[in-house]
């Protein structure tokens, strides 16, 4: 029976109440009436996986049996991964830091220990694992757990000293509890410290050791309740393991020591070993090292046992890298790791611990990477991690997330990334849609990952820092102090998933242009071309509009048979004064460069230095294949370039493409004083009002590659923001001329359209929307395409104001006549560097035709619909009419981070994030309100940065700096997600117990059992106090893992829940009843004693 949601019903009712959405006034309704299919029912938000390295790991457990890794946070979360491709991701409540986990082995449950006094116990048989139990301390500190194996009796060790011992089936404590003083009793007169360690004999049961910070180990015999041997050594201890046959265990100490005791020898220990310590010839004891925080002591039937140890360097190793250290018989291996160590566990072949391990593998957690070691071969190598658990290696910048890829992109990708590095995933899992992720660092690095329902895989990694040198003295790095972090860093993208072309814009004001190929090329740089074009004043334009400036001249054209006295040979012009001029933040490799199979630099584009003012940073970024443009724009305006013609086509600040018609009136700023260049050279334009273009630019020219550097129009405004953080006007109501001057590019949308209200045809357009709210459009008149399009020019003019809104234009897209999504023209891959004669070169370059809208459209008055969405606002613009048919106020305390106008299955809609954590759908063309949740406040810029919105309802950002979070906003995703998940638990036999042989087995020296039962019960031991721990049953039910199915199990464990609270309650009743008669009996016996 499908559940009843009063919120989307009251969804309902907002939108037909809405008047924010209704057709605008003088628009008659029924102009506009297309059958909207999206309904509030099918939306609905819901968290669906989480992938990459969970962050600020504190703690690490393993299932030997069901090969399952778990992980804790300092922020209470928990990542559960099985096999490859099976991962699931868990959260404590309280978000206190996990501090220990323990595995119920092949039992799928798994508890976790909490800085906050609590434990808890996960139901891992079911797909979303959930608690079942919980108990929190409330007098003592939890410091250190102990679950043995096929035990379900927990060793709770605390900070006081004291152990407590907890059934793990109903989480109740048992009223057995080893107390400290009696655990040491006068072998010390001070309190031991906190618990550190507890495990039970290996062959053994009835036999505990615990160790206590202060160095004092106690051997203690449970049935006895006493303790057998107590073994005290100077220095602190960390750590504690056994060796299987129990005889011998193995301690790791504060000074960088291990000492190996026998358990029936407590006076001194067997062997003391300091592995990074310098021995002295003398005799004497070894200078002390770094604390060795954890040891682990491996058996194996063919050879010496291993010892594995973290810490313990020796304190001269200043600045050495932490390592981990195995030490195998006679040899010892220090193997360095590039992050702090947070825990380690060693993997072996056999659950049991009275057994001879034969360890294959070390897991070693860090603090941002997950690394296991192969212990079976020489050196120790490093396995292939089936998880792409580091889905960086570098801060990431930038994000987004592409849907419904054409069939033969992934393929393209991981056939070319295959050959750059051999990825760990050993199946295949099954793909419910086709995903790509892209993300960018600021190291310059692009990776492009492979999104399933269930995984990220890691299709190509691109690092567009090769195109440039590296610097490598101080006198070259003033150029780039645009930015105080990596000078390679990407900060915007725009990717063409049909032509596979990409394009990206970095912090040092630079441009890449790259087109996929599947063979290697070597590119050579031929020649250096410096060109410079001036235009006249424009400060006030005349006539109708803006004129759009004589394409150079042949002599300036940007070809390689350009006139020696146009050759240059360096990329920068420094006057001798020390003034910046024309000089490029990076400068581009004048050496061969060998590009890969993959994405290859096709041209780059820097702004540079004028003046001594640094180029403001790139605010919005666009490529269109078809075209073959780019277009880039900052705070000071765009430029538009054509990449097959390797030409700047429009280079205009943002006022001037106003012409005229700017609304705001902006008066010009007193331009800053420009310095004389020396040698008696004239300024030039740089003496001239501050709205000259300034049109100069640089061209490299490369075989199949071209560098054009341009200079950023020359208008008035500031170029002191190098801020680059999200920033944007939160005003709907700009007065400040400072404002209105810093009126910056913020989107882009190449569309073929109406441009004019009086046309009848589509043609080429480019939309260009503002950070003050308004939409501009430029036409651009293409020549014919073939061979033409390499000859003629492409024209390009500004065509004026189309429509304002409030806030700054974040999305443009276009509808045709029946509502159906306009995708921007583009053309399908063709392999750029096919041979001649090849079969390549005889396809006929496509293009993806434009959809036009269908006969039914010539009924209609309108021909394609606009939207626009901004900060604050959406509507929806008929053309060519230009009318708006729709308005809709998205926010008017908030403003929108991002918005996208994204396909669903049912129909496409509006998809939006607010900065006060709204989550917000609005249907097309109506602008219905469809959805509103309150999901995730903006608490960190990197959320800004990254969250993106995709078709088929999904949506993702980074929560942490190493984790990607997957959203869905499909009612159809949230209601099928249950089927898309793996399974973390599968039924799997447990492995039989090592032979004890026929002589132990009559002669009894096999490992000795324990009824823990009888002891801990409440038979033996009695009931626990009250005010120790408080037990919570958790969601998940309290049938242990037979209450984690659904239907009747579940019911059943409802119904116990019920029956255990209402026990609780009668218990607590009977309490009260029996101190209210003994309080009675007192009354009444001191009533007697009184004398009458």
């Amino acid at each position: 029976m499908k559940k009843f949601n009063i919120r989307k019903v009251l969804d309902g009712l907002t939108a037909v109440s809405s008047p924010s959405s209704s057709p605008q006034t003088g628009a008659k309704e029924n102009d506009f009436i297309i059958p909207e299919t999206l309904q509030s029912e099918h939306f609905q938000l819901c968290k669906t996986v989480r992938h990459g390295f969970p962050y600020q790991p504190s703690s690490m457990a393993f299932d030997p049996v069901q090969k399952i890794l778990a992980i804790g946070t300092q922020s209470g979360a928990l990542r559960l991964f099985g096999r490859p491709g099976v991962e699931c991701y868990c959260q404590h409540e309280s978000g206190a830091a996990v501090i220990q986990l323990q595995f119920l082995i092949n039992e799928g449950a798994l508890v976790s220990a909490l800085a906050d006094d609590s434990i808890h116990l996960w139901n891992l048989r079911q797909k979303r694992p959930a608690v079942l139990h919980s108990l929190k301390f409330n007098r003592e500190r939890i410091t250190f757990c102990h679950l043995p194996f096929q035990s379900k009796w927990l060793y709770v060790g605390t900070e006081r000293g004291n152990i407590h011992i907890v059934n793990v089936e109903s989480f109740t404590l048992s009223g057995y509890t080893i107390m400290w003083n009696k655990a040491i009793e006068l072998s010390s007169k001070a309190h031991p410290g906190p618990v550190v360690h507890i495990s039970d004999n290996p062959m053994d049961e009835g036999k505990l050791i615990i160790g206590f910070e202060s160095g004092i180990v106690v051997l203690w015999d449970l049935k006895s309740k006493k303790a057998d041997y107590r073994y005290t050594y100077d220095e602190a201890i960390h750590s504690v393991a056994w060796h299987h046959e129990g005889k011998q265990f193995i301690c790791s100490h504060s000074d960088g020591t291990l000492t190996i005791w026998n358990i029936k020898s407590p006076a001194k220990p067997a062997q003391t070993i300091t592995p990074h310590g310098k021995q002295p010839k003398d005799g004497k004891k070894p200078e002390p090292c770094k604390p060795i925080l954890k040891v682990e002591y491996k058996t194996t039937r063919a050879g010496d046992p291993y010892m594995i140890l973290s810490g313990g360097l020796s304190y001269d190793t200043v600045g050495r890298r932490p390592c981990l250290t195995v030490m195998h018989g006679k040899s010892t291996a220090v193997l360095e790791m590039d992050y702090p160590i947070v825990d380690f566990l060693t993997l072996c072949e056999t659950p049991y611990p009275n057994d001879f391990q034969e360890p294959y593998a070390v897991v070693v957690l860090l603090e941002k990477d997950l690394v296991v070691i192969d212990l079976a071969q020489n050196g120790y190598p490093i396995f292939e991690n089936p998880y792409p658990l580091t889905i960086h290696e570098s801060p990431v910048t930038c994000c987004e997330y592409v849907a419904d890829c054409p069939v033969d992109l992934i393929p393209a990708l991981y056939s070319v990334g295959s050959r750059q590095k051999r990825q760990g995933y050993s199946k295949k899992v099954h793909i419910s849609y086709t995903f790509v992720f892209i993300h960018c660092q600021k190291k310059g690095k692009k990776y492009f990952r492979h999104f399933s329902f269930l995984m990220l895989q890691v299709l190509y990694k691109l690092k567009t820092a090769k195109v440039f040198e590296k610097t490598r003295s101080k006198e070259e790095k003033p150029n780039t102090e645009i930015v105080d972090e990596d000078p390679f860093a990407i900060q915007l993208m725009s990717w063409c998933p049909d032509s596979r072309m990409l394009c990206v814009a970095g912090v040092s004001a630079h441009v890449i242009i790259y087109r996929f190929s599947k063979q290697e090329i070597t590119t050579e740089v031929l020649l250096e071309v410096r060109l410079q074009y001036e235009l006249n004043d424009l400060e006030s334009p005349e006539g109708g509009g803006y004129q759009t400036p004589a394409p150079p001249t042949p002599s300036t054209s940007p070809s390689p048979q350009t006139s020696g006295p146009q050759t240059h040979h360096s990329t920068s012009s420094n006057s001798s004064d020390g003034i910046r001029d024309n000089v490029p933040c990076l400068k581009v490799r004048n050496s061969p460069l060998k590009q890969s199979p993959g994405y290859q630099v096709e041209l780059v584009v820097q702004l540079v230095w004028v003046s001594g003012e640094p180029p403001q940073q790139i605010s919005s970024l666009a490529i269109n294949s078809s075209y073959g443009l780019v277009v880039f724009g900052n705070t000071n305006g765009l430029a538009v370039v054509d990449y097959l013609q390797k030409t700047v086509l429009l280079n205009l600040s943002t006022v001037e493409l106003y012409g005229s018609n700017d609304p705001y009136q902006r008066q010009p700023r007193s331009p800053r004083k420009s310095r004389q260049p020396s040698g008696g050279e004239t300024p030039g334009p740089q003496t001239k009002s501050p709205s000259v273009l300034n049109g100069c630019f640089t061209s490299f020219c490369f075989l199949p590659t071209v560098l054009l550097s341009v200079c950023p129009p020359r208008a008035a405004l500031p170029l002191d923001n190098r801020d680059n953080s999200f920033s944007r006007s939160r005003s709907s109501s700009v007065t400040s001329i400072d404002k209105e001057a810093r009126e910056a590019i913020t989107s882009f949308y190449f569309c073929e359209t109406y441009t004019r209200k009086t046309d009848s045809t589509l043609t080429p357009a480019l939309w260009v929307g503002t950070s003050l709210g308004t939409v501009l459009s430029i036409s651009l008149s293409m020549p014919p395409a073939g061979e033409q399009r390499l000859l003629q020019p492409v024209i390009v003019s500004p065509s004026g104001t189309l429509v304002r809104l409030k806030g700054s234009i974040l999305r443009m897209a276009f509808l045709d006549a029946t509502g159906s999504f306009l995708p921007p023209p583009s053309e399908l891959w063709y392999e750029p560097n096919a041979p001649a004669n090849g079969e390549e070169r005889e396809r006929v370059r496509k293009r993806r035709p434009v959809s036009v809208s269908p006969s039914t459209s010539q009924e209609l008055n309108e021909h394609q619909y606009a939207v626009v969405c901004s900060e604050k606002q959406a509507k929806v613009i008929a053309l060519p009419s230009q009318t708006c048919i729709f308005k809709h106020n998205i926010t008017e305390t908030s403003f929108v981070l991002r918005t996208d106008v994204v396909q669903t299955v049912p129909g496409i809609c509006v998809a939006c994030f607010c900065a006060n954590g709204h989550i917000m759908t609005l249907s097309l063309p109506g602008l219905r309100p469809l959805l509103d949740v309150n999901y995730l406040p903006l608490t960190d810029m990197r959320i800004a940065r990254t969250f993106c919105f995709t078709n088929l309802g999904q949506a993702m950002y980074l929560t942490s700096p190493t984790e990607i979070q997957r959203i869905t906003y499909s009612q159809d995703v949230c209601e099928n997600l249950q089927e898309m998940l793996g399974e973390l638990f599968t039924p799997v036999e447990t492995p039989e117990a090592p032979n004890r042989g026929f002589f132990k087995g009559l002669f009894g020296g096999g490992a000795q059992s324990l009824d823990r039962e009888e002891l801990f019960g409440e038979t033996g031991a009695g009931k626990a106090s009250r005010s120790l721990a408080q037990h919570i049953p958790g969601p998940g039910g309290i049938e242990g893992m037979k209450g984690a199915a659904s239907g009747i199990v579940g019911d059943l464990a409802r119904a116990r829940i019920a029956l255990d609270e209402r026990g609780q309650k009668l218990s607590e009743v009977e309490e009260r009843t029996a101190a209210m008669m003994a309080s009675a009996d007192s009354f009444s016996k001191h009533a007697h004693e009184v004398p009458s």
